[in-house]
This record gives structure tokens, sequence and C-alpha cells, in this order.
């Protein structure tokens, strides 16, 4: 399913306006596939919103990639943080051409691995711009997206892919699903997350950046005091009444071909799903409706300042 991109004309304080790009991207049924059978991946085309700084390039870019509200003002927001520090943005749209305009209440509606495939697309869409350094390229992901970009991360290393992203910001990522030997290659890791998250495990986060860093990658962590889920929206916390929520649900690891590993065998299991084992989660009794989140005093300023230090000493700037 298709539809037509998004040209409402987006402006920057600054006068910068975004340019609506084109993203051949798929629909995974899985991370094996992904990983194993790239040629049979369904396509999709999705579109996102790239904004170039002033002066002249090429610029290091950000792939920003909104969780399951989808693209609110904060994610525009990191792009007037990053171009007024001459750093490239795409705020990419992973819902419209998915016929999707939510996920809190079903995140079955794609698998997390297409997710993460739409960031791998991306970043190889980006790398054929004149105006941005290929050899800087970076993703942050923001609650099902920090997912995606940490996946990503993995799925290129065991792809044997020839690109791998420069840097990794992952914001409040559910950790649920985690590659038993998380691989990250040369890509720089950070992942913050605040104490008080409803949606997703700070724990869970914890234990796969700690995995990263056992395996050699360059990774680290962050938790924020007292923050809710998305305390960088700066907007007063609120309940999102329909939300589905399971942070306490068991870990699912992902094998190095992509196959799940059932938590109740240890053992992989090509047959299982990701439905499967949201379904469990469910049934089991880890899964509630309504979780909150927003900001409270300065949290939103004190993500910015955090992400800006990564991106800006990643980038040499």
């Amino acid at each position: 399913m298709t539809s037509e991109p998004d040209h409402e004309s987006i402006y920057l304080s600054s006068g910068i306006q975004a340019e609506t790009i084109s993203i051949n991207t798929g629909n995974p049924r899985s991370y094996h596939q992904a990983i194993t059978e790239p040629s049979e991946i369904p396509p999709v085309e999705i579109f996102g919103k790239l904004f170039i700084p002033r002066g002249p390039g090429p610029f290091p870019v950000v792939i920003v990639v909104p969780g399951s509200l989808g693209i609110a003002p904060s994610h525009i927001n990191k792009a007037e943080h990053f171009t007024s520090s001459s750093i490239a943005t795409c705020v990419i749209d992973p819902f419209g051409s998915r016929g999707v305009t939510s996920t809190v209440a079903n995140q079955a509606q794609y698998t997390f691995a297409a997710s993460a495939w739409d960031v791998l697309a991306t970043a190889k869409t980006l790398l054929e711009s004149d105006e941005i350094d290929a050899t800087r390229i970076g993703a942050q992901g923001h609650s099902r997206g920090g997912s995606a970009v940490l996946s990503a991360a993995s799925i290129s290393q065991f792809m044997q892919d020839d690109f791998s992203l420069l840097g990794i910001y992952a914001a409040y990522p559910w950790s649920g699903h985690q590659f038993l030997h998380p691989k990250v290659g040369q890509s720089r890791i950070r992942a913050v997350i605040g104490e008080r998250d409803e949606w997703c495990l700070p724990q869970q986060v914890q234990g796969h950046i700690h995995a990263i860093q056992l395996l050699g990658g360059d990774a680290s962590f962050r938790l924020f005091a007292d923050a809710q889920h998305s305390f960088d929206r700066d907007t007063p916390v609120e309940m999102i009444d329909d939300a589905s929520v399971s942070p306490g649900a068991p870990t699912v690891y992902i094998d190095d071909d992509g196959t799940l590993i059932d938590p109740r065998t240890s053992l992989p299991d090509q047959n299982l799903t990701e439905r499967d084992l949201m379904l469990y989660s469910v049934k089991t009794g880890h899964g509630r409706r309504g979780a909150q989140l927003g900001s409270q005093r300065d949290q939103a300023k004190a993500f910015d300042d955090d992400m800006m230090a990564f991106w800006k000493d990643l980038f040499n700037l």
C-alpha cells in the first residue's frame, strides 16, 4: 500500500525549508528475512523530510526515526538543533505509506525488523546525495525508533554490509528485542532513558548496552532522574490511555541469522514470529493499557544538551 508523499512545506526558524525525499525500503516479515533473504523483502516506498544547513557542504547527517505516535513537533525540533550546528537532518515517516496512523495500541501492524530496515534504507538513500558527507551518517531513534536504530546497527554487521552507521543515539528505546551477539562494528552507540519510563524498561536498556560493551562496542548509557517516556517532548506529562505496553515481558534474543530465540526454551525457532511473542506477553500478564509520557521542568533541555554533545563530538564539530 502506498500513499502520496506529504508535500506540506516545513520551515525551521532559520528559514531552512525541508525537502521531501523518497526512500525505497521494505516490509521484511522477520529479522531472519532481512539478514538472509534481503532480495525477497516486499518493497515499500516511504518519505522523509530532509533539512540541509546553510553554507558549504557536504554535511554530516542524522536520520531521526519517530516512535509509536509518529512524527511530533519534538522531532522537527531536532532539526532546529542539528542544522544550527551544520548537521543535516532527515526525519522519516514510517507510517504514511503503510497506512498506519499510530502503533501505540497495536505494535504488530508491521514488524520491528521493518523499522530497522527503514533506517538502513534511508542511510543508503542519503549516500547518493552530494550534499551529504557519506562518512558521517548517523541515526537517532525515539522509543520504537530507538529499537530500530539499535537493531539496524547489528543487522548491517550480520549482513556483512559494506556500509555502517557512524553513530547511533537511542532515545528511551524498547530493548525487548536484542541480538544475542549485538555486534555494532565501528558505530558509536549511546542510549538514554528516564528512570520512571512506563513504556520501556530501563534495566533492559542497561543490559543491552552492557552486552554491546562486552563485545568491544563503543557504547554508553545515561539514566535521567525522575524522567518519563518521551521526556524530550517539552509537553506536560500525560496519560496515553490506549497505549499497550509490557515493559516487564521477557527479553527476546535474536540469533546471528535473525532467528528469534524462544525465551521459554532458549532455542532458536524459525516458525516463531514477533506477533507470537507479543501475544504471549499479553496472555502471561505482562501487558497493560495506559502509560504516561512527557516532560517536567528542564528535562527536554537536558535531553537536547546530551544529544548535541554526542553528535558534535562524533562529527568533530
